[in-house]
């Protein structure tokens, strides 16, 4: 299979493997807390389980941004370790907890470092690979073991709870951070490039978020996420209620609605290598937008349980199709310097549409019959594909002409093609800091939004 070919390469198989280790770590936590959270008090646990949930939504949107600001001058083999190490430590404590506020305290921290681990891997990883293609296929993988996970998790913590007790699990899932931190310590990172970034915090921190809403593409694409955030927040919030209080199922069908979804994305997966080699990025997610329109629409063809497995199943292909290709369109508009900047700022912006779209799941079932409640969706999905398209121009080209107007500025710097100047001597070795002019040019490359090009050009 394709799919697996990336695992060939030494580095990418380590990193991965130390990624696996963390997600299902992270799964295992996950229902281990909601579990923890009934056993400490059965009467609160929704709440203790709603307001963990909330924290982690507060860390994933606030915390991103700041450790993509500064990414480019630390260390991001040991600050990932580093990240590993602290979960490791705080679920090992997690079974002490003795009120609701410490769960809420030590949830957040591990949301934290999930915040500064994640974009931290997705950067990394185009790094490793000089193919286009083969980087292709390993995101095509992470999205497979990614649903994999989602799918594995709630069984294999149902099979350990069989003779583990709650502390033992928490261990268990502390082990499995610190095995993916001994992975991460093999692995030979890519060096850091030095940034042209002046220094201050705000512009660093607002930096990549800035930079990539300036990026019609990325604009397009953050559209075409928010489609995924709709469509998955309708199938994780009402999964349970749909096959339980609508149709009279048992929770057995609840988890075969969720493996329904997840069986229809891993199967995208293993296609997306083939897809990526004929089709565009953007008509691959314009193909995953439609699929999620016209399955959310067919409902009402067949309002049974059986056509909602069907559009859960279709969902699960279309969210494939949404999501995995991101990483190749955030490689295509970063520089190597800024692109935690910008994986940070994906995160952030994807996670504030998961955000809404929790709201807006929680709301269409408790207002409105199935039936209407995907449709309404459909047709929120299908303005966002029209914006989508309308951002993202179907003649998009990464090499631009471009105009730089006389400038006089002062910022750390390599001497590339946009500084060519005389020096004193006294300046240091590169990247070095010094007042210098930039003569008016006019000129083609591969444009990225960074501190020379601060708009896109027209």
């Amino acid at each position: 299979f394709e799919i697996f070919a990336p695992l060939n390469n030494k580095q990418y198989r380590l990193f991965f493997t130390a990624h696996t280790i963390a997600l299902l770590g992270t799964g295992l936590s996950t229902i281990a807390l909601a579990l923890f959270a009934y056993n400490l008090d059965n009467g609160r646990a929704a709440e203790i389980i709603s307001f963990a949930l909330a924290a982690k939504m507060v860390a994933y949107i606030c915390v991103a941004p700041v450790i993509g600001a500064y990414a480019h001058k630390l260390p991001r083999k040991y600050l990932m370790i580093f990240f590993d190490v602290a979960r490791a430590a705080i679920l090992f404590a997690l079974p002490f907890a003795s009120e609701a506020w410490h769960i809420y305290v030590m949830i957040f921290a591990i949301n934290i470092c999930g915040a500064g681990f994640t974009p931290l891997y997705q950067a990394t990883l185009p790094s490793i690979f000089k193919d286009e293609d083969e980087y292709g296929k390993a995101l095509s993988l992470s999205r497979m073991v990614y649903d994999f996970e989602n799918l594995l998790s709630p069984t294999l913590a149902a099979i350990l709870l069989l003779s583990l007790d709650f502390s033992s699990l928490f261990q268990l899932n502390a082990a499995a951070f610190l095995a993916s931190a001994l992975a991460l310590g093999i692995v030979v990172f890519p060096a850091n490039i030095a940034s042209d970034r002046k220094s201050g915090i705000w512009h660093n921190v607002s930096f990549g978020v800035k930079s990539y809403l300036k990026t019609p593409r990325l604009r397009g694409l953050l559209s075409f996420n928010f489609i995924a955030a709709l469509t998955g927040a309708l199938v994780i919030v009402n999964s349970a209620h749909y096959a339980q209080n609508i149709f009279g199922q048992d929770k057995s069908v609840t988890a075969a609605l969720f493996a329904a979804i997840g069986l229809g994305s891993m199967i995208m997966a293993f296609a997306l290598p083939h897809l990526m080699k004929i089709l565009t990025i953007r008509n691959i997610m314009k193909m995953g937008a439609a699929l999620a329109i016209v399955s959310l629409m067919s409902f009402t063809l067949l309002p049974s349980l059986t056509g909602l497995f069907l559009v859960w199943f279709i969902l699960g292909m279309a969210s494939a199709l949404l999501q995995t290709p991101s990483g190749l369109v955030l490689q295509q508009s970063s520089t190597l310097a800024d692109r935690p900047a910008y994986f940070s700022a994906q995160f952030t912006l994807t996670h504030m549409g998961w955000l809404f779209a929790y709201l807006v799941a929680g709301q269409i079932s408790q207002y409105m019959a199935i039936d209407m409640g995907m449709l309404i969706l459909a047709g929120a999905s299908a303005v966002m594909l029209l914006v989508g398209l309308k951002f993202w121009h179907v003649d998009d080209a990464v090499k631009l002409s471009h105009t730089h107007v006389e400038t006089q500025h002062l910022h750390p710097h390599m001497h590339d093609e946009h500084h060519q100047h005389k020096h004193e001597g006294w300046e240091g070795p590169e990247p070095h800091v010094h007042e210098h002019r930039h003569p008016k040019v006019k000129h083609s490359h591969n444009f990225h939004i960074d501190e020379h090009h601060l708009r896109w050009p027209h």
